[in-house]
């Protein structure tokens, strides 16, 4: 009896991890939405920034040191939506296949731009204007340059 008791509670346990794990796997599909949500969010905060630094809108220190920092938390955000399982997806997307022919400069092009991202972050505790503008600038030219090779060109 205790064997057969053990032998059930094993197999109930086994069952519910595999169960688990099947609801944890995220489809494909959800996949690319977060991170377009993710890309679109980060437009949202950098907007601005770009606007200060080509001099559209007049320089805020607080809406870049907020802004930057929204920015910080979202640069981490999206590479994990570029899984494999996502490049035949039916959803619309603008990503290359390049980004699944070249993962390990993909990957450099995701670290050059968070480390821009951090360095803005920094500078916009106390940098002045002109310093905080050119790193607004370096962000903006990582984003860039990831679009230029990984991204479908928007018309």
């Amino acid at each position: 009896m205790k064997k057969k008791l053990m032998l059930t509670g094993f197999a109930l346990a086994l069952g519910a991890a595999y169960t688990l794990t099947a609801f944890s796997q995220v489809k494909p599909e959800t996949m690319v939405k977060q991170r377009q949500a993710a890309m679109t969010l980060q437009g949202k905060y950098m907007g601005p920034l770009g606007g200060m630094a080509a001099g559209k809108v007049p320089y805020n220190a607080d809406t870049v040191a907020f802004n930057s920092a929204m920015l910080d938390a979202l640069s981490r955000m999206p590479w994990d939506g570029f899984a494999e399982s996502t490049k035949g997806t039916t959803v619309k997307t603008a990503a290359l296949p390049t980004i699944w022919s070249e993962p390990a400069k993909f990957k450099q092009a995701q670290d050059h731009f968070q480390e821009a991202v951090q360095a803005l972050v920094k500078v916009s505790r106390g940098g002045d204007e002109a310093t905080v503008k050119a790193a607004i600038g370096t962000v903006g030219k990582a984003c860039g340059a990831c679009h230029q090779d990984f991204r479908e060109k928007q018309n």
